[in-house]
């Protein structure tokens, strides 16, 4: 028999002949990225912690902006800085423009997906099909800048009015639920020219599962690395039968309504974003004939609602927070609002030129937050050579917003919130700065909802400041800690609002 005091040695033994055999068998083939080792089985999966754009950071510092770890068996690269970043995704926009083959992605629109489909040239007709409907629906002129405009404005008086019966009496209240329906419903009638009450409590539950979106799809789900997973009874297994679920019933919601635009469709007549996208793939507009069949319709309408409803109602918790937290940028903002609005109607785009300051403190809030700071996975199209190392074809690549917008190369102190450092010496918006910002991706796989994102932003904060007063709860602490998930949405805060002095012919909390 083994002498005991032996056992522990052997054990140690066997340990350390493991590590070596797993270290050389692991090991990246060479001219691979650097990284970390990875243990057999699981890869890197739990050194990512909590917010793993941080940790991709720290990792950067060691291994540099383009570095490989594994999360499961699947090859990771992730990239990070401006540099590493812009070279992959613009300069060599069709090598990185892929998706992962994730049973998760699978799963949105119906498999019709655009934000999480494969790159190919059906993926194309679809994406410029999509732009375009868009863009009709968001340009910067003429009626469909009026039409926006009016569902904002309709939205912010609605929402004000639910911000003065929760806060009666000067009570605190959760604003962020809020802002989902607010936003959701500006999505929702350029979509589908409809909007819900916020006491729709089947509508408000169909927004609230957008947290388990994120949560799934944020920085590649575990099922979808670690597939066997899937095997028996866990929490990551349940959060996946969630998505699954919460996918279906999102699809189901807008296939009923684009059903409905059929019935009632009309090609002299294009009410909205479903008419325009119907009009294109089935009323001759050319998605046929590239390829595209019905379903795209449902797909695109799809990922069009989900997509641009949850970006914008957490950019706008976001902007309250740092309102509450910074009360001082609050008033320097209102002054700047009654300065160049007065007092005596709402803001609208046009103002938006005449209005610095505020396109300041939305962009440094975009950029301090980087509120999505790892985009969707992206995968390699083809074996590429990026800052001189060997990436295979199919490679899941990370790409880490979060580091362009902290970089201290790039900007001083991004540690602090300063509106001010997007301003230039003449106290007008430094164009270019702001494009540094980066918080909708670049290249091929670029937001196409970023301009109608960003107006929606503007509009909705200079309304809100402009007839409102937010005040904080003394009884909180107000953090920057945060929820993860594909968006970083701030912990549940609290506010009070007060109406500002404001003649009774703008008051937004006044039926119109």
């Amino acid at each position: 028999t083994m002498n005991l005091q032996s056992r522990p040695a052997l054990l140690l033994a066997s340990a350390f002949f493991l590590c070596l055999w797993a270290r050389r068998r692991l090991r990246p083939p060479s001219g691979s990225p650097p990284g970390p080792f990875a243990w057999p089985l699981v890869g890197n999966v739990l050194q990512l912690g909590r917010l793993p754009h941080l940790t991709f950071c720290k990792m950067a510092q060691r291994y540099g902006d383009v570095f490989q770890l594994r999360l499961g068996r699947r090859a990771v690269v992730v990239l990070n800085g401006e540099a590493a970043i812009r070279q992959a995704l613009v300069r060599q926009g069709e090598q990185f423009a892929g998706r992962p083959d994730f049973p998760s992605f699978r799963l949105v629109s119906g498999g019709r997906s655009m934000a999480f489909g494969r790159y190919s040239e059906l993926w194309r007709a679809q994406r410029r099909l999509a732009h375009a409907s868009l863009r009709a629906f968001s340009t910067a002129s003429g009626r469909s800048l009026q039409l926006l405009q009016q569902h904002v404005a309709a939205e912010a008086r609605e929402l004000i009015r639910g911000f003065l019966r929760r806060g009666a009496g000067g009570a605190y209240f959760d604003p962020c639920p809020l802002f989902t329906v607010a936003n959701a419903n500006v999505i929702c009638a350029l979509c589908f020219g409809q909007r819900y009450s916020h006491d729709d409590g089947e509508f408000r539950a169909l927004l609230g599962r957008n947290d388990k979106f994120g949560q799934t799809v944020g920085a590649g789900s575990l099922v979808d690395v670690l597939p066997w997973l899937q095997a028996f009874p866990n929490p990551v297994r349940s959060v996946f039968r969630d998505f699954q679920a919460l996918n279906q019933e999102l699809h189901d919601f807008v296939r009923a309504k684009v059903a409905q635009h059929r019935r009632t469709y009309d090609p002299r007549l294009t009410r909205d974003i479903s008419d325009a996208v119907i009009g294109k793939i089935e009323q001759g507009g050319g998605g046929a004939q590239e390829g595209l069949s019905r379903d795209y319709v449902e797909g695109t309408m799809t990922d069009i609602f989900g997509a641009g409803q949850d970006t914008t109602s957490t950019a706008l918790c976001w902007v309250l927070l740092l309102l509450l937290k910074h009360p001082h940028l609050q008033r320097q903002l209102q002054a700047e609002l009654d300065r160049v609005v007065g007092r005596d109607r709402l803001p609208t785009a046009e103002d938006r030129g005449c209005l610095p300051y505020l396109e300041a403190f939305i962009y440094e809030t975009l950029r301090f937050s980087s509120f999505v700071p790892v985009t969707i996975p992206h995968a390699t199209t083809a074996d590429v050579v990026l800052q001189g190392f060997r990436i295979p074809k199919d490679t899941v690549v990370f790409v880490n917003q979060w580091s362009v917008n902290h970089d201290r190369h790039k900007w001083k102190d991004p540690h602090l919130f300063d509106p001010g450092r997007f301003l230039d010496g003449e106290q007008k918006l430094d164009r270019d700065l702001t494009c540094s910002v980066m918080i909708f991706s670049m290249g091929k796989r670029r937001c196409i909802g970023d301009h109608l994102s960003k107006l929606q932003i503007f509009l909705f904060t200079a309304i809100l400041l402009h007839q409102c007063t937010f005040e904080a709860n003394p009884a909180e602490r107000l953090t920057m800690d945060c929820i993860h998930g594909l968006a970083l949405k701030p912990l549940p805060f609290t506010v009070s609002v007060k109406m500002r002095d404001t003649p009774r012919s703008c008051q937004a909390g006044d039926a119109q």
